[in-house]
Order: structure tokens, then C-alpha cells, then sequence
């Protein structure tokens, strides 16, 4: 009776380890998924800005590459 009751606290123990990391895991791909639907948001709004106005366009490019513009 002891070793049966060993074996289901281990049980429960591994149960609620289980849980927690594939919650941890499910939040982490939450997150990724989130963050790959903001990059493509984006491009989306720069492909448009793109096609609208081309130097706007360049200007966000060299923002974000960290270029300097002439203008400073």
C-alpha cells in the first residue's frame, strides 16, 4: 500500500510538471505566432507605403537600417 501510494504522488507530481511546461511551451508559440503576424503586418504596410510613395518608403528603410539621412 505504501509503494502504490509513492507511485501515485509521483504521478500527480509528473501530472502538474506536464502541465506547467506544456502551458510555458503554449505561451512561448503564442508568442512567436503573435510576433510573426506583426512582421507581416508590417512589411504589408511598407509594401504599401512602397508602392504610394517610394521616397517615404526609402526613408523608413534607412530608419530602421540605421542609416543617416542628409537631411540632419
Amino acid at each position: 500500500m505504501r509503494t502504490l501510494l509513492g507511485y501515485a504522488v509521483i504521478a500527480v507530481v509528473a501530472f502538474f510538471a506536464i502541465k506547467v511546461v506544456l502551458g510555458l511551451v503554449g505561451v512561448v508559440i503564442g508568442l512567436f505566432w503573435t510576433l510573426l503576424w506583426l512582421a507581416g503586418a508590417g512589411f504589408l504596410v511598407y509594401l504599401v507605403l512602397k508602392v504610394v510613395s517610394p521616397v517615404a518608403a526609402g526613408r523608413v528603410h534607412d530608419a530602421i537600417t540605421g542609416k543617416r539621412s542628409n537631411s540632419d
